[in-house]
């Protein structure tokens, strides 16, 4: 999925680097060797040097996004998914399937202040407009959130998407911010909403009446509900959800070679498990280190 660059050199090789800078650009190679990071082999969980090696010359920026309907290619770029999704074209798109930051001011924002709740809500409507318009008339969005921005992300969606189905499902990891000492929270939100009526779903047109009666049988013989409580948790130490809540959207929503986008990779989840089973992907992420364990595990579970 990468062009890798071959060196000669290992520009990583901090150890090395210390040492020079110390004996040589000091004039004095008698002085004792005082590194200059305190950890120079210490690097992000999940990458070792010879990935970063690797992966860091194959960054691509917003930049480098030149993407047309005539010319659609794979690509995890280091970039504001509102920026990103700015650089995709019309009706181009899917399946797009994310979880928004949960702290804006943290993740997005830069001015190193909080976001205020109208601020994030306004970034969150432009995003989703955004993502109106690079979908397919065909296409949907499932939505990640937790339970306090469920009923904000309800109404945003309503205004430019048709609201399918909200999903409830078995989130063992589940962010708990109830100011009480109560019921402890395993539940996580997924909003499904298309851009029209016609769409698809398990493989049939919901547009056709004929299809549409395969879909209720299929509903009803195979017990297919809005809550999903059969999801285990992640396997990977590396995985924010497990690869079957992925896949069981993916299947449901989506076939082979179709573009699928997440313009919130964080670690490349939906990537992973786009490229499993032969859909080309899409993903925008702002933390460098995010982004290459994502170029990582996305190159090696890639068809």
């Amino acid at each position: 999925m990468y062009n890798e660059k071959r060196y000669d050199f290992n520009y990583l090789n901090v150890s090395l680097i210390n040492i020079y800078l110390n004996l040589y650009m000091t004039g004095s190679s008698t002085k004792l060797f005082e590194p200059i990071f305190e950890n120079p082999l210490e690097h992000t969980p999940g990458l070792t040097i010879n990935d970063l090696n690797r992966y860091l010359p194959a960054i691509q920026s917003i930049e480098d996004i030149s993407i047309n309907t005539d010319n659609m290619k794979e690509g995890l770029f280091l970039s504001e998914g509102l920026e990103g999704l700015k650089k995709l074209p019309n009706q181009s798109i899917d399946l797009i399937i994310t979880e928004p930051p949960r702290k804006p001011w943290q993740e997005i924002d830069r001015r190193g202040s909080q976001m205020t709740l109208q601020e994030y809500y306004e970034w969150n409507q432009n995003w989703l407009e955004e993502s109106y318009r690079v979908l397919k008339n065909t296409g949907g969005v499932y939505l990640f959130c937790d339970w306090p921005a469920s009923s904000m992300y309800h109404g945003l969606l309503n205004n430019k998407f048709i609201i399918q189905n909200r999903i409830t499902w078995h989130d063992k990891n589940a962010l708990d911010r109830s100011p009480t000492q109560t019921w402890k929270n395993q539940a996580g939100d997924i909003w499904f909403a298309t851009k029209s009526d016609d769409f698809l779903f398990n493989n049939h047109a919901v547009s056709l009446k004929s299809d549409r009666d395969d879909l209720i049988d299929d509903r009803n013989n195979k017990l297919q509900t809005n809550f999903w409580f059969d999801i285990s948790a992640a396997k990977s130490q590396f995985s924010r959800n497990p690869d079957k809540l992925y896949n069981k959207i993916l299947e449901a929503s989506s076939f082979k070679l179709n573009w699928i986008m997440d313009p919130f990779m964080r670690n490349g989840d939906v990537g992973v498990s786009s490229k499993k089973i032969g859909r080309r992907f899409i993903g925008f992420e702002t933390n460098k280190d995010l982004l290459l364990l994502s170029m990582k595990r996305i190159d090696q579970n890639s068809q």
